[in-house]
């Protein structure tokens, strides 16, 4: 980045506050982070809807609109980054283009884990602290939030989807986590949700293994133990209650299920 040109000239970072939208004189590159639902978001004239925790990133190619109602509370960020900056040595070793998160011609959109929503909070944060301050260095660690940024951004963790056919795998992977983790637990076998994606339980087992390196019987049992401790830990509800409510055949095989995949049985547990 030259000294001479001001920081605002290579990036920019906002809340989703009312309406925003792309500027078709502007070459940004730009990240848009939809945090909570917004009203509406169309990119190059198509419409995507129910979007949570979820992260696009667009090159200059695309035009955009964000739309929530005025005088609601953020529903996420957009930064737009210049060419310049992504050209940085520090930056281009990350391979950003070659991994398509910024191609040209791709909207690339990546499902945010829980984890890394708040790291990338916080970055996001710091770098717009900076950006309206004259410490020293202040350019260096910029560029070293935002190459933090994008290296969370590609984490193995988060759920990357391209709208290019041939990224079949990742799409459908994709939907499976969506399906698991923003529902109620509708069943606990991998056939089940096989069958909702009118795929077989093999080929999707071969999809989340390629894209997240784990089974999708294991996502399942992340979903149930995470939904299984907080309703322990922060409801009043029986453990009959909440195994039915969970999908359990009868509370005998949900205490067996807390017990090999918690350590302790239901009432044990609420006594940590």
């Amino acid at each position: 980045m030259e000294s001479d040109h001001h920081i605002s000239e290579y990036i920019n970072i906002s809340k989703i506050i009312g309406k925003k939208v792309s500027n078709p004189n502007e070459h940004f590159y730009t990240v848009i982070w939809i945090i909570e639902t917004v009203s509406k978001l169309m990119i190059n004239k198509v419409l995507y809807k129910n979007l949570t925790n979820t992260m696009f990133f667009l090159s200059p190619k695309f035009q955009w609109e964000i739309i929530e109602k005025e005088g609601t509370t953020s529903k996420g960020y957009v930064m737009r980054l210049s060419n310049t900056i992504l050209n940085e040595p520090s930056l281009k070793e990350l391979q950003i283009n070659e991994i398509r998160i910024l191609h040209f011609d791709s909207i690339f959109m990546a499902q945010i884990a829980p984890g890394i929503e708040r790291r990338l909070k916080s970055i996001l944060e710091m770098l717009d602290e900076l950006m309206t301050t004259n410490l020293n260095h202040r350019e260096d660690a910029i560029k070293a939030l935002i190459n933090t940024f994008f290296i969370y951004c590609d984490g193995q963790c988060n759920v990357k989807i391209s709208n290019c056919s041939h990224n079949h795998k990742t799409v459908l992977a994709y939907e499976f986590v969506r399906l698991i983790s923003t529902n109620n637990i509708e069943a606990h076998k991998v056939s089940h949700y096989a069958t909702k994606l009118n795929v077989s339980s093999s080929y999707l087992n071969e999809c989340i293994h390629y894209v997240l390196g784990v089974s999708a019987k294991s996502l399942i049992i992340e979903q149930l133990v995470m939904r299984t401790r907080h309703a322990l830990k922060f409801t009043d509800k029986s453990a009959k209650e909440i195994a039915y409510e969970l999908g359990f055949s009868s509370p005998d095989y949900f205490s067996s299920f807390c017990k090999k995949n918690i350590g302790y049985g239901p009432s044990q547990y609420r006594k940590i």
